[in-house]
């Protein structure tokens, strides 16, 4: 078990979470569709910026409700199997990249100003990678655990929108060999460029996910059991933020392909584990259509990105404040004295 002494009462709540999760309100999300009806515009005109108001009406169980506190939390982690030659950058540059969003100079930084949200970083044991795959499970129990555990502690209560993203060199490598192992087909189906390796690069991160997966083959492993085996800390503890996020009906938005590869976890554990979740957007990282398309998420936008970071979620944060701001500011028909005639 963790060390933390709050651990156990955490990871108590978090199996209740996965095994009784709180649902969406359906009366809510009536009346949210109701009022959606009377607003002086003709039916359908805002598109998706009114399925995604009734939707987090009925999160947030309020059918008039604005977003007044996103939170975005990037979690970092190192990985054993970078000293494998699966990145372009070595592992050095994820406490060099912790400390730029720690003076605000990295792009969610700005992002994150734009969309009038709150930044926390947690770096999670970057002195001590995560074992290589290929050899051994890439974390201990106790550890997988612990970053359960901080993912769960990480997430601000009062917050009302929730991002997370992930710094990490490595973790596309990670994150396709979960997915694969989740999912099935071929591994190279599964694996991008990431930061912007070489084919000689590629054709090293198949082969090394190739050599995780036989030694698991057979053994018949839940999806926290692979993601134990496989993934990283930092996507461990992305885990746990949202399934705390679910527990306290913030809805989360998902960043690009290793958010949603760990997120997949959840949904692949029990069916709608990820409905308080909407994706951020379509990354260029080749696999991430694939998943989202197995997720039955949608993206909201497109602009090839494939920076990490929570990026792509950030950026999204003001379509949803949008989509919050027509649905609950905008006059009805009867309040703006407009015919619907």
């Amino acid at each position: 078990m963790t060390n933390d002494p709050n651990g156990s009462k955490v990871l108590k709540d978090f199996w209740l979470l996965i095994n009784s999760p709180p649902e969406s309100d359906k009366k809510i999300a009536k009346l949210a569709s109701d009022r959606n009806a009377s607003l002086t515009k003709p039916p359908g005109a805002l598109g998706r910026l009114e399925e995604i108001a009734i939707w987090y009406c009925a999160w947030r169980k309020d059918p008039k409700v604005d977003i007044l506190n996103p939170q975005v939390i990037i979690f970092a982690g190192n990985h054993g199997i970078a000293s494998r030659g699966v990145s372009a950058f070595p592992p050095e540059v994820t406490a060099q990249m912790v400390l730029n969003f720690e003076n605000e100079g990295a792009a969610i930084n700005q992002l994150c100003r734009v969309a009038g949200a709150s930044l926390d970083v947690h770096s999670l044991n970057l002195e001590n990678p995560t074992k290589d795959f290929t050899k051994d499970a890439a974390m201990s129990s106790v550890e997988f655990e612990e970053c359960l555990v901080s993912g769960w502690n990480a997430v601000n209560q009062k917050a009302d929108l929730l991002v997370v993203g992930e710094m990490g060199i490595g973790n596309t490598t990670a994150a396709a060999a979960l997915a694969s192992a989740l999912f099935g087909g071929a591994v190279k189906e599964w694996v991008g460029r990431g930061t912007g390796i070489s084919d000689e690069g590629m054709a090293v991160k198949v082969l090394v996910i190739e050599q995780a997966l036989k030694i698991i083959k057979g053994k018949h492993l839940d999806s926290f059991e692979l993601l134990r085996q496989l993934g990283g800390r930092e996507m461990v503890a992305m885990v746990g933020a949202i399934a705390r996020a679910r527990a306290l009906r913030i809805p989360v938005i998902l960043d690009g392909f290793i958010c949603c590869a760990s997120a997949a976890v959840l949904e692949q554990t029990k069916s709608g584990l990820l409905d308080h979740c909407i994706a951020g957007h379509l990354s260029s990282e080749s696999a991430h259509k694939n998943i989202l398309s197995l997720l039955n998420k949608k993206p909201l936008i497109d602009l090839s990105l494939r920076l990490g970071e929570g990026s792509g979620g950030a950026l999204a944060i003001n379509i949803l404040r949008s989509a919050l701001a027509c649905h609950s500011g905008m006059a009805t028909f009867e309040e703006a004295a407009v015919s619907k005639e």
